[in-house]
């Protein structure tokens, strides 16, 4: 496409006009007036290329951390677990965001943590540290100036110092109790200066250390749906038969003595395609469901003349409000049920719930 620009110059008074091709802005990439293609100056097969030689150099650079580590990644996990406080991760630009995470997988397994802005320590934010805690220092150089502002007054106040860098002789790691070594041989950018590789290396170093207390606190499945409740696993391992199962005037039951009219109408008044079957008020013996009503109309004619104590099925699946919604999930499929009735110790009948309730409640 052809467009005229015009030029004036204010010095001279003379007027230029003349035709230029102009790149319409859509076909722009950034700063540049070049035209450039779907994937700018690369090629696809050139994409997957350079795609491979990252991810190749952060693995290796993993791999390599892991032949380095040492006595003093035992040194700081027995800092952190005679930590009488919380464990403060600090760290600036893109260390700072690996801080962020590792303060996030501490606190989710066990080990109490919380990130802190070292720009904003220095401007009041230190007070959250306590001489009982642990702060975990990220800095690839080992001489970020806003951590190194910080450090000598959290010594001073008597909190311990974990440091993780790529220097081992730069100053943080000569201030800190213990060093963690994340140095890596080369950066996954081309230009050297984008932090890839030893961002990686760090993260993976405070995973390491996360999953290692994990282990030493003895941190199980249950403790981890205790931190995250909105998750499914908290759903499936903090939820209980009693937080999901009908109970009262919902849950539909007749007596043994009822006929297997008066069991019909109960199922399809509280529909859930089945009726408890109770004698002396609410102590459970049997069980009347849609199967049984199907296999029973086979036989039978008019439901007003029979007795549902004659057609019920006895000793019914039961469970207890006490177990897991989980377990009442596993009986249902074992035993390939969508109903079952909740007991009590003696057998009493105090709920009810199916398939649906268990998924409204997001346990399946």
């Amino acid at each position: 496409m052809l467009q005229t620009e015009c030029f004036t110059n204010s010095n001279t008074g003379l007027f230029r006009f003349f035709c230029m091709p102009v790149q319409p802005l859509a076909r722009c990439h950034g700063l540049y007036s070049v035209t450039m293609t779907a994937l700018g100056k690369i090629a696809p097969a050139q994409a997957i290329t350079l795609g491979r030689r990252v991810l190749e150099i952060e693995a290796r650079a993993v791999v390599k951390l892991s032949e380095r580590l040492d006595d003093s990644f035992v040194r700081a996990l027995e800092m952190v677990l005679g930590c009488r406080g919380r464990v403060v991760v600090s760290g600036i630009g893109k260390s700072g965001h690996i801080a962020r995470k590792i303060a996030s997988t501490l606190a989710s397994t066990g080990t109490p943590a919380f990130f802190v802005h070292p720009a904003e320590a220095s401007h009041g934010d230190l007070g959250m540290v306590t001489r009982d805690d642990v702060m975990i220092a990220l800095s690839n150089s080992g001489e970020s100036a806003e951590l190194l502002v910080i450090v000598p007054l959290i010594k001073r106040q008597g909190a311990r110092l974990i440091a993780i860098t790529g220097n081992p002789r730069s100053t943080l790691a000569a201030e800190a109790d213990v060093h963690l070594d994340a140095n890596v041989a080369e950066e996954a950018c081309p230009l050297g200066l984008a932090p890839t590789a030893s961002t990686t290396a760090a993260l993976a170093l405070g995973d390491a250390l996360a999953v290692a207390l994990l282990e030493a606190r003895g941190f199980g499945e249950d403790d981890f749906a205790r931190s995250h409740p909105g998750g499914s696993l908290g759903r499936r391992l903090l939820t209980h038969v009693s937080d999901v199962m009908r109970t009262a005037e919902a849950i539909p039951c007749v007596s043994d003595d009822a006929s297997l009219f008066e069991a019909v109408l109960e199922m399809s008044k509280k529909g859930m395609g089945m009726t408890a079957i109770a004698q002396r008020g609410d102590r459970l013996v049997g069980i009347f469901t849609d199967g049984d009503l199907r296999r029973t109309l086979d036989k039978l004619a008019d439901l007003r003349k029979q007795g549902v104590r004659d057609v019920m099925t006895l000793s019914p699946r039961t469970i207890r409000p006490n177990q897991l919604a989980v377990e009442a999930v596993q009986l249902m499929e074992e035993y390939k049920i969508t109903q079952l009735l909740v007991v009590d110790t003696d057998m009493r009948l105090v709920g009810a719930l199916n398939m649906h309730d268990l998924m409204r409640a997001k346990v399946i």
